[in-house]
């Protein structure tokens, strides 16, 4: 199979992906997509010559919530369905529907900002826990909140190095 269904999705945003299918040529197959997650999505192919274009307009993917979706490309022909690839995709916003003021930042950006907040203001304080009136306060040990620091910090650069194509850290570039 050509054409790998992709792993993201931008709502408000065509979506057109032209799958080839060397046993399941159109026109005599159609490929179905479903999409099951927030909302369930199901779209069919048109006849690209022996290939199947699975094309979605703007205006439609625009009322795609955003999220993670499980999906299932079929292929279909009188009453015989059978599944050519299925896994995860994630559907992002439309960003012409977001508010101002979004926060765009990835779970790991928004932690370690935090963290790093909480230990900016830490540093001016010399109590790790107090009493009053019978009502204890413990602050988080500043050891572990930079363990906690650490960790975010390098999550944040592997997802930074997968969005680069990096394997383990480093880009790996191959020729042939």
């Amino acid at each position: 199979m050509s054409g790998q269904f992709p792993g993201t999705i931008r709502a408000g945003v065509t979506f057109d992906l032209t799958v080839k299918l060397d046993l399941y040529q159109a026109p005599t197959w159609q490929v179905q997509a479903l999409l099951c997650g927030p909302k369930a999505i199901g779209f069919s192919s048109t006849d690209s010559g022996s290939q199947h274009q699975l094309l979605v307009d703007a205006a439609t993917t625009a009322a795609w919530p955003a999220g993670q979706y499980l999906f299932s490309l079929r292929a279909v022909s009188s009453g015989t369905v059978l599944e050519i690839e299925s896994g995860m995709v994630t559907v992002e916003a439309d960003l012409s529907t977001m508010a101002d003021g979004t926060d765009a930042r990835v779970h790991a950006q928004r932690v370690l900002a935090a963290i790093e907040a909480v230990i900016e203001k830490r540093a001016t304080m010399d109590q790790e826990r107090y009493t009053i009136n019978n009502r204890e306060l413990h602050r988080t040990p500043i050891g572990d909140l930079l363990k906690l620091r650490s960790y975010y910090r390098a999550e944040l650069q592997r997802l930074k190095a997968a969005q680069r194509g990096a394997l383990f850290g480093r880009q790996v570039k191959v020729t042939f």
